[in-house]
Order: C-alpha cells, then sequence, then structure tokens
C-alpha cells in the first residue's frame, strides 16, 4: 500500500509526502503510522482511537474515514490519502429563465463576449443568466483574485466582494488583484478599479468589513452564490452555515504550498463543510498559507477552476463538483477526483439540525479560539522585552518551532530548533530551572508547543513571544534585511 500525505501533515512523517507499507489493511496501515512515527498519533487520532474530525482518508478517491471499513482487506497497489481540512448530471441553472429574459444584451456585449456566444453550452441565453447573476466573493486575496477577475471578463451581473483587510506588499507575490500601487489600500477597493478596468458595466460591490455571525446572513442573502476565497476555519465554518441557512449554494476552494482543493457545497446531492470535515483541526495544529506559504501560480490555478464552477452552476451546464472534491498537487501534478456524501447527522444540512440559529453556535469555541478556563493561561513576553533579556546576556532558552523553510527566510539567533511535533519526547534538552521562550512566526504555533510540553508533564517555566517574529523582525533583525 502507498500512503499519501498532505504537505499540512507531513510535517508530522518525517517530510515525507509517500510512504509504503505492506498493511493489508487500512487499521494496520494506521498502526503503521502511528508506530514508525510516534508523533503522529495525536494529530491523526483523537483521544478515542478515531481518526480526527478535519481528516479524512481515502482509498483509491473513496472515503474510508469510517472505522467500519478499516478491517477490510486492500489490494497490493492500493494508495491511500490522509487530506486534512486547509473544500454528475445536468442541474438546473441557479439563474431562472424569468430572470434570464429579464436582461438583454447590447452591441458590445455581443461583441465582447463573443468567444462564449460561439459555443454551444453557452450561448446567447446563458451569457444572459451570466449577465443576471448576483454573486458574493468572499476574499480579495490569493484565490479571490483570479475569481474576481474571471468572473467580471466574463460578464457576471453583480459582484459583491467582501474583505477587512489593506493590501501589503507580500500580497503582491501571489493576489494578482493588486499592485504595489495598492499597497496599504482596502483590499475591496483595488478589486473595484480592477474590474472597472476589466468591464465598468458590472455592477460591482465592495464591502470593506470582517465578516462575523452578526452581518454574515445580511451579506449574502438575496444572492445566487457563495464563493469562499477566505483563509481561517471560523469564517469558513461561518460561511458554510449561513449559506445552508439561506439555501445558497457555496464553490469552496483552499491552497497551501503546492496543494489546492475545491469542491461545491450545498447542493444537489452534495452536502456542505461540515459533511466532508466535521471540525476544524485544533488551533495551531496544522499551518495555514500564511504560515506555510504557497507557489504563486497555485490560488490562480485554483481559483480558476472555482470561477469555471461559478459559471457553470450559473448557466446549469455540465458536470460539478457537488458530491465530490477535487484535490491537486501542483508539485507532483497529481489530480484526485474524491468521493463526499452528505452527513445524515450533519449539525446544521440534516434533517433534523442542531444548528438553526448563528447566534446561538459558539464558532470560537469550535474553532479553539477561545481560552480553556480549565488550562493555565499562556505567559509571554512582548518583543521589546525579550529583546532586552537577550541584550543583556540573560540565561534564557529561546526554542524555535517553525518549519524549515521559515527558518531559511530569517533565523533567529541563539535559538534551538524543536518541532511541536518533537517536543514532548525532547522535553530533556530543555532546563527547567531557567525560563524557556518559544517562537514562532506569529505567536500562535508556539501557544501550542507551550500546551502540548505542560501535557508532556513539563514543569519549567514557559513562556510565548507575543505577535511572533513577525512583531519582532523591526528590533531584532533590522540590520539583516526585510522579512519576505
Amino acid at each position: 500500500m502507498n500512503i499519501y500525505i498532505s504537505a499540512t501533515l507531513r510535517s508530522f512523517f518525517g517530510g515525507n509526502d509517500s510512504l509504503e507499507t505492506d498493511a493489508g489493511n487500512i487499521a494496520d496501515a494506521i498502526k503503521f503510522l502511528t508506530d514508525e512515527y510516534p508523533d503522529s498519533k495525536s494529530v491523526l487520532l483523537d483521544d478515542d482511537g478515531n481518526i480526527r474530525s478535519f481528516i479524512r482518508l481515502y482509498l483509491n478517491d473513496t472515503d474510508v474515514t469510517d472505522p467500519k471499513k478499516w478491517d477490510e482487506a486492500t489490494d497490493d497497489d492500493a494508495e491511500l490519502l490522509l487530506l486534512p481540512a486547509i473544500a454528475g448530471g445536468r442541474p438546473e441553472p441557479l439563474i431562472t429563465d424569468d430572470r434570464r429574459k429579464a436582461v438583454t444584451l447590447d452591441d458590445t456585449e455581443v461583441e465582447r463576449f463573443g468567444k462564449h456566444l460561439l459555443l454551444k453550452e453557452i450561448g446567447v441565453k446563458g451569457q444572459k443568466r451570466i449577465k443576471a447573476a448576483r454573486v458574493v466573493v468572499a476574499g480579495a486575496g490569493a484565490l479571490g483574485s483570479p475569481v474576481i477577475e474571471y468572473l467580471a471578463a466574463a460578464g457576471v451581473g453583480t459582484i459583491k466582494a467582501v474583505d477587512f483587510d489593506n493590501v501589503t506588499l507580500e500580497n503582491t507575490q501571489s493576489q494578482i488583484l493588486h499592485t504595489a500601487r495598492d499597497v496599504k489600500r482596502p483590499k475591496v477597493a483595488s478589486a473595484r478599479d480592477k474590474v472597472r478596468n476589466i468591464n465598468k458595466g458590472i455592477n460591482f460591490e465592495d464591502e470593506n468589513s470582517h465578516i462575523d455571525k452578526d452581518n454574515i446572513i445580511s451579506i449574502i442573502d438575496g444572492y445566487d452564490l457563495v464563493i469562499d476565497c477566505t483563509d481561517n476555519y471560523k469564517t469558513r465554518y461561518l460561511i458554510n452555515d449561513a449559506c445552508v441557512l439561506c439555501g445558497i449554494p457555496e464553490v469552496y476552494g483552499a491552497i497551501y504550498q503546492y496543494e489546492g482543493m475545491l469542491t461545491v457545497l450545498n447542493y444537489g446531492n452534495g452536502g456542505c463543510l461540515r459533511c466532508i470535515f466535521p471540525a476544524p483541526p485544533p488551533k495551531g495544529m496544522v499551518p495555514t498559507c500564511a504560515t506555510g506559504g504557497a507557489i504563486s501560480p497555485l490560488p490562480g490555478v485554483i481559483g480558476s477552476l472555482m470561477a469555471n464552477e461559478a459559471l457553470k452552476l450559473i448557466m446549469g451546464i455540465g458536470e460539478h463538483l457537488d458530491g465530490r472534491l477535487l484535490s491537486i498537487d501542483s508539485m507532483n501534478l497529481r489530480w484526485r477526483f474524491l468521493e463526499t456524501k452528505k452527513d445524515k447527522n450533519c449539525q446544521i444540512c440534516s434533517a433534523n439540525p442542531l444548528i438553526r440559529e448563528l447566534t446561538e453556535f459558539d464558532y470560537d469555541d469550535f474553532c479553539g479560539l477561545k481560552e480553556d478556563e480549565s488550562e493555565l493561561p499562556v505567559e509571554g513576553y512582548e518583543p521589546e522585552e525579550l529583546a532586552r533579556k537577550i541584550e543583556s546576556g540573560e540565561s534564557i532558552t529561546i526554542v524555535d518551532v517553525r518549519e524549515p523553510h521559515e527558518r531559511a527566510i530569517q533565523r533567529f539567533p541563539g535559538a534551538i530548533v524543536i518541532p511541536i511535533g518533537q517536543l514532548a519526547r525532547r522535553k530533556g534538552e530543555l532546563n527547567p530551572e531557567q525560563e524557556t521562550i518559544f517562537i514562532c512566526r506569529q505567536g500562535q504555533r508556539s501557544i501550542l508547543a507551550i500546551n502540548t510540553l505542560r501535557e508532556a508533564g513539563y514543569m519549567g517555566p514557559m513562556y510565548n513571544l507575543k505577535g511572533g517574529i513577525d512583531a519582532m523582525k523591526d528590533i531584532m533583525f533590522s540590520n539583516e534585511g526585510a522579512w519576505l
């Protein structure tokens, strides 16, 4: 059996993207993984020995996450995929005939969209459906950039872009909506200008706000489709739940390093995000695009496919990704269509949902953003405080828990390197008689590191660098060049 490991989990498996085992079934394969890589056990399995909710198992593209399937014999050439959350037929179009007939195409539009009109599946009727469509794009960053551009170029009549962030120079590497001239401007303002340059006939609505459970319904209500291009689990589950409650289909996409995924949710025979991934990973356990990076063209690949799915849904043509998840590994050129199923016990889209109002659900707690009152609070140092300790020569231990590629970009002088997955078994390398300060890029994984050591019984004083190296680089590393 060949076991393929998604990039976000590879640090727990020695950096390997695939492993071979002579295991004859999935149960033996899981045992092989946890025996060979003991640090992976707490990531793969919960306290009851079941696969964690943010991970799906696929055997030859069939979902085998259910432990009841683990004892079934597998072929020697079988491939098992570990896929964590980081998403047929001729369906009815989202835009009805009445709405299609209510719009017209002028001579300029006939010329502009001539390549569409030549396609028999689109033609005049399809282009008029596109013009009548109202689409929300949540996130105007890496994925949102190609989505917004292609929807505008295709002639989607109303596009609402929602994002609360401003453009940074770092964004221009992969967020093709924005240029160096847009740095410090709201992303939605930059997106608005780009859409105007593409097609002034587009009704572009820019909403510079943070999506939360108090405004999400008003943001998406009355629109035909929502495209999730966000970058955090809380917002992703919030968008999913709001779409289910409003009865709006959703196109979902995500990227990390060289990998991406996309699917269609809340449409046709497919389920929702909770059906695929019932819960997100614990905070800090799985790296994100912000900390792990992504190759520049990857969001273009995934975003273009998301826009393609959106246009097909609007017109009601082709096969869709409802009930299927497309997983793409751009490094190794692997494309997989993975089966997904509607969960009859889903908390929100089942016949008897537990979630009926967004205000009744605690998304911070669900996504691990709320401090556990039973846990001791994690104390931390501000960047200036740590700088003074280092400059005064105090006896402290600094532990860097970042990934190797992050340390290659920016080192932290004097720090020892211990990945989070190795902390429990390497705690003997730390001196419990002196302070140990844990560092990562943004100060989140270091908190996870401290709690991991506490669970392992380490009793020495431990502190977190607040804000991580991002907050400290101008103090400590101004002579070594800017953070890239």
